[in-house]
């Protein structure tokens, strides 16, 4: 937030102190709390998929269930002849990372996060949440071979969807500025994963399809930004172009061997943020980057994610004696210690020292008791950790299958540990509650943003 221009200038020997997890805007809280609504119908729906995706294959279902998974569909020559499950992994979760793409951008050109004030801490959270979890579990499996060391990136992200959805059925009133901590972590994990699946999860790599990628790309860009000369109000027209386009650029990275994935983000980095002069400049209302957000979340919620999940979640566990053949697998044991233990400590020690670093301080109504509940929420692994399972060990194998019972048991107690303490907090949380809804004029902003604008 750009602070007023006539408050006087602290002298070098005295600076003044910086707040972090402050409330935000409250042009920022409406947004947030929006996605966060449908976040957490979405995450619903996603452990209702997950469920069913366990129950079917542990039952007299399981062999329906991997032929369904198996059963390919596509067409063989653009090699696009996919198992449902992989269509699942390669073209569904596209459109979840090109939402994170849009999100991120968004975040970095018109949200908070435009301030370096506001973004340092949430984005050096998500990195030591990255970090602190691959290091615990490659010292876990240091001595157990290269193939097992190749999860070392299963841990590290976070589901939002799954975090939100422990948050509903809790009923944790958690503060807002915890809650667009928690959305912002969330969103850098994921672009930190896509750049992990690009970089170090990519064999055979086919440069000319990767290069020829870039014109459809140049072209989407150009048309999302010129869309009101193109297109004007006709946005039903815009869809006849876009969507071919977006569907060239995945199928070219798909075929490159970049996961396709990446192209989700490289097509939201691609939308325009701010209106265009022509489209009436910033103050003429959302840019088409929130427009699309706002269409395309319920489609990546409530059905791609969930999809995703119903097709990768399903583990045969083989009664008691499998499970504990599962859990006792050292990539297991590190993908749990990792969540558990790594992913709030790794989120926990980096605010810890960019507080230190930059002699800032917690926002008056919060104490690092919250920080550690929502840093245990950060451990909720889930999708990304998933997808990375099938990359690193191949779909069906034993380590992936161990690895994708420990994110299960992983995310579950991060979730239980942190339930337990946000909601020994509750009566706090809703203090703050209480205080952020009075609105003194009336005039539909809560006297708290007032305040925060004015600092």
């Amino acid at each position: 937030m750009t602070e007023p221009s006539n408050l006087p200038t602290p002298p070098k020997s005295a600076p003044s102190t910086a707040i972090i997890l402050r409330r935000g805007s409250h042009n920022e809280f409406v947004r947030i709390s929006g996605i966060l609504r449908e976040e957490t119908v979405g995450g619903a729906i996603l452990l209702a998929a997950t469920v069913a995706a366990l129950i079917m294959a542990n039952s007299g279902f399981s062999d329906a269930y991997y032929a369904f998974r198996d059963y390919k569909i596509g067409y063989a020559p653009w090699h696009l002849e996919l198992s449902l499950g992989a269509w699942a992994a390669d073209g569904f979760l596209a459109i979840f990372f090109f939402l994170a793409g849009l999100e991120l951008k968004r975040e970095f050109v018109a949200g908070d996060l435009r301030s370096v004030n506001r973004a340092i801490v949430p984005v050096a959270a998500a990195v030591g949440g990255v970090i602190i979890p691959a290091v615990i579990y490659v010292l876990i499996n240091l001595e157990t071979g290269a193939e097992t060391l190749r999860g070392w990136a299963i841990p590290t992200a976070t589901d939002i969807a799954f975090a939100l959805a422990v948050l509903a059925v809790i009923g944790s009133k958690l503060p807002p500025a915890l809650r667009i901590f928690l959305l912002t972590l969330a969103v850098v994990d994921d672009l930190l994963a896509i750049a992990i699946i690009a970089f170090f999860y990519t064999t055979d790599m086919n440069v000319p399809l990767l290069l020829l990628a870039i014109v459809p790309l140049a072209l989407f860009w150009v048309l999302t930004h010129k869309f009101s000369y193109f297109f004007g109000t006709r946005a039903w027209a815009a869809w006849t172009l876009l969507l071919p386009l977006g569907f060239i650029v995945w199928a070219l990275v798909h075929g490159s061997g970049v996961h396709a994935t990446v192209a989700g983000v490289l097509l939201g980095f691609a939308v325009p943020v701010l209106r265009s002069k022509r489209g009436g400049g910033p103050d003429a209302g959302p840019g088409l980057a929130e427009t699309l957000e706002h269409r395309i979340r319920p489609l990546s919620s409530g059905f791609a994610i969930p999809v995703f999940a119903f097709f990768s979640a399903g583990v045969t566990l083989g009664g008691a004696a499998g499970l504990y053949q599962a859990i006792t697998d050292p990539v297991a044991i590190g993908i749990v210690v990792a969540l558990v233990v790594g992913k709030p400590i790794g989120v926990l020690l980096a605010t810890f020292i960019v507080t230190k670093t930059t002699k800032a301080t917690l926002d008056p109504d919060l104490a690092w008791i919250d920080v550690i509940g929502v840093s245990l929420l950060a451990g909720v692994g889930f999708t990304v950790s998933l997808l990375i399972s099938e990359l690193a060990f191949g779909q069906g194998s034993p380590h992936d299958d161990h690895a994708k019972v420990a994110i299960l048991v992983g995310s579950l107690l991060a979730a239980l540990l942190s339930t337990a303490i946000l909601r020994s907090r509750n009566r706090h949380y809703g203090r703050i509650a209480e205080k952020e809804a009075i609105d003194s004029d009336n005039d539909g902003i809560p006297d708290v943003y007032q305040s925060e604008e004015a600092r």
